[in-house]
């Protein structure tokens, strides 16, 4: 059946609002181009989108930069306010954005598990109350019809842990802090109109290394998350899967030759973690030899593991640094290689910090381990984001539905 004119309007309507998510501004002719619509479609469009408060002009474009065709159009980006949040164990990062998720202000604090479940939720609750509040002076004044500044439009949580499907939080895991589990619900009640949710930081991580980082021109990979503990996220033809019980990826406790023992449901020790989590890399740096400047500001294994990438780099190829990224690209190999052997994803990113300072000498290294291995040709590349790309995929995540929602034709 032929749509009516009300659902062909609003299909129109989503139509342009994606190309201006995708494209960034365009002028009416451009939309026209993009589109395929008429000239008096799109006029009616721009009409309607912009009288409903989700596009505006936003500069002038061509040479003569005047006019009705040299309008600009863009997304109305103070139409609402969201939070991403990187949630480790040792500390929140927070970043506050606008719709297009430009930024307006960030923060990030240290968090010690020795002051008590509820003190550190508060903290941390806290720090986003903060950064919410510096965010009003790098934006205008709420429009008529806009949620006010004070108030947040959603907000996108990652954090290490499995993540139950059926309802949306985050599970009990051992090892894991119990203000974790608490804070989804301290950020709710603080902020009772955001939608808040959570999801696992290697899936974000992927997420946001597929959208903005190096795994732009896949549509399958697999992530290998390499941060103060391990993880993975699998992406097959462009989705990310999650498994039954939202473990996929949960590469920590695969059993590894070159291990003390065995992991358990409730310990990864003995697991994957045993040999590429951030302790273990940097006991292996200090067999080695090799030292680094270790700052707060990022796991211990990225400052040893960037040294001795520079080290190797020069005349010491051969000697402690070259012998540990070769170690350690063992180790790495033997993750990979599992993984490839049952999923086949042609491509590995080493991501989080520690994939990030390994850089392409790294992740050649594991590669061609992985060649000998495996039969299955698997390129393997270093993370382009690092770290932030858990912060990048939870604000890609906010926007994303906050978009969703307010772009949602009436009539659907």
């Amino acid at each position: 059946m032929p749509a009516s004119p009300s659902t062909a309007r609003a299909i129109n309507d989503r139509l342009a609002l994606r190309l201006l998510q995708q494209e960034g501004p365009l002028t009416a002719g451009q939309l026209k181009q993009l589109t395929g619509l008429s000239r008096p479609t799109v006029a009616d469009l721009v009409e309607r989108l912009t009288e409903a408060g989700l596009i505006t002009v936003v500069g002038e474009a061509g040479e003569q930069r005047r006019g009705p065709n040299a309008k600009l159009y863009g997304i109305m980006a103070d139409r609402a306010r969201l939070a991403a949040l990187d949630v480790r164990t040792e500390g929140v990062s927070v970043v506050v954005a606008d719709l297009v998720g430009r930024v307006l202000a960030e923060a990030s604090v240290p968090i010690g598990g020795e002051s008590g479940t509820g003190p550190v939720v508060e903290q941390a609750v806290a720090l986003v109350e903060r950064v919410a509040k510096e965010a009003e002076a790098s934006g205008p004044p709420p429009r008529a019809g806009v949620r006010a500044w004070g108030s947040l439009h959603t907000v996108g949580i990652g954090a290490p842990g499995l993540i139950d499907p059926a309802t949306g939080e985050l599970r009990d895991s051992s090892g894991l802090p119990a203000w974790h589990r608490r804070l989804v619900a301290a950020l709710q009640d603080r902020f009772p109109e955001a939608h808040v949710s959570i999801d696992n930081e290697a899936n974000l991580a992927a997420l946001a290394e597929q959208r903005d980082g190096t795994a732009r021109d896949r549509d399958t990979f697999v992530l290998l998350w390499l941060s103060y503990g391990t993880g993975a996220a699998v992406v097959l033809d462009g989705a990310l899967r999650r498994g039954a019980s939202g473990g996929t990826g949960e590469i920590g406790f695969l059993p590894v030759p070159g291990t003390t023992g065995l992991p358990s449901a409730t310990d990864c020790d003995g697991g994957f973690h045993s040999l590429a989590g951030s302790a273990a890399i940097a006991e292996l740096a200090r067999r080695h030899g090799v030292r680094a400047t270790v700052t707060g500001e990022e796991p211990p294994a990225a400052a040893l593991v960037r040294s001795a990438v520079e080290s190797a780099a020069g005349e010491r190829a051969a000697g402690g640094a070259g012998r540990f990224l070769d170690d350690l690209a063992d180790r790495l190999a033997v993750g990979v290689a599992s993984v490839v052997a049952i999923l086949d994803p042609g491509c590995v990113v080493l991501g989080g910090e520690v994939g990030q300072a390994g850089g392409q000498e790294l992740a050649a290294r594991a590669e061609m381990r992985v060649r000998r291995m495996s039969p299955l040709v698997t390129e393997v590349r270093p993370s382009a984001l690092g770290g932030g790309a858990v912060l990048r995929g939870a604000l890609l995540t906010a926007r994303d539905r906050a978009q969703d929602e307010l772009f949602a034709p009436a009539e659907w």
